[in-house]
């Protein structure tokens, strides 16, 4: 099994004849260039589509890639609505909450719900995506996810048996600890650690907590130190002080930079 991370959440999986793609999204430039993630040369060869949320950077390109590689798409029940007899996800790149995207083959889940899709067994996982803080010099804007606002719109997290591995992806969340104590020993925990100063997602030691609780085999930090918005260095964080604390409690922490693979 090949694990190659991009930025933000955003991974590609290969094992066997799968190759998953997590959170195809937009690479969120401070001026504003959502080019793709993924790169457009491996769109084709996607067979799995997974999305924790509807955040342009975790989501901008889903109905392009799937589109591409006529992969099925598995997100949250909450992601699709019924309009007017026609199942519709939430529109990519539409403003608001705005359900406009058909996709030819959808799989929603329910947080704790386990479905079987093509040989692997997928649990979803209780995730919150905390509030985005916007600024613009001086200024600044809070973004608190609700019914009527659309940033963390339908954040889950995945639990994906493939190929005799536990694979946990978390999407961007705060951290749960009375629910993720259901979650034993995954051989991969994909963990996002840099709400530090913008608490949209868990900060270091949050995250060694959920590593303390899950005690994975392997984590892999993520979300932290990229761009985003109007900075160069958004949702900054300590690698190195995370994973000698990780490592500190028996668990394997990789630190993978863009495009950068690894093999289990």
């Amino acid at each position: 099994m090949e694990i190659t991370h991009y930025l933000y959440n955003t991974f590609v999986i290969e094992s066997g004849d799968k190759k998953i793609a997590i959170d195809p999204g937009g690479l969120f430039f401070y001026f504003f260039r959502f080019t793709t993630v993924i790169p457009k040369s491996e769109w084709k060869s996607i067979t799995h589509i997974f999305v924790t949320h509807g955040d342009p950077d975790h989501y901008w390109h889903m109905d392009r890639v799937a589109k591409a590689s006529n992969a099925p798409v598995i997100c949250n029940t909450t992601m699709a609505r019924d309009i007017g007899g026609k199942t519709l996800m939430l529109g990519p790149r539409d403003k608001g909450l705005t359900f406009t995207t058909h996709i030819e083959k959808l799989h929603t889940i329910s947080v704790d719900e386990t479905i079987q899709l093509d040989g692997m067994s997928i649990t979803g996982i209780k995730a919150t995506h905390g509030p985005m803080i916007i600024k613009v010099g001086p200024f600044s804007k809070t973004l608190t996810p609700g019914p009527d606002e659309r940033v963390g719109w339908g954040a889950i997290g995945f639990n994906i048996q493939l190929d005799g591995k536990s694979i946990v992806n978390l999407g961007d969340t705060l951290l749960h600890e009375k629910e993720w104590h259901r979650i034993k020993n995954p051989d991969v925990l994909m963990i996002p650690i840099g709400g530090r100063t913008i608490p949209n997602t868990m900060d270091e030691k949050e995250a060694i907590q959920a590593v303390k609780i899950m005690q994975p085999k392997l984590v892999i930090p993520c979300h932290y130190n990229t761009v985003g918005l109007f900075s160069k260095k958004y949702n900054p964080a300590d690698d190195k002080m995370f994973k000698e604390e990780v490592e500190k409690m028996g668990s394997e922490c990789v630190i993978i930079r863009k495009a950068d693979s690894i093999e289990i």
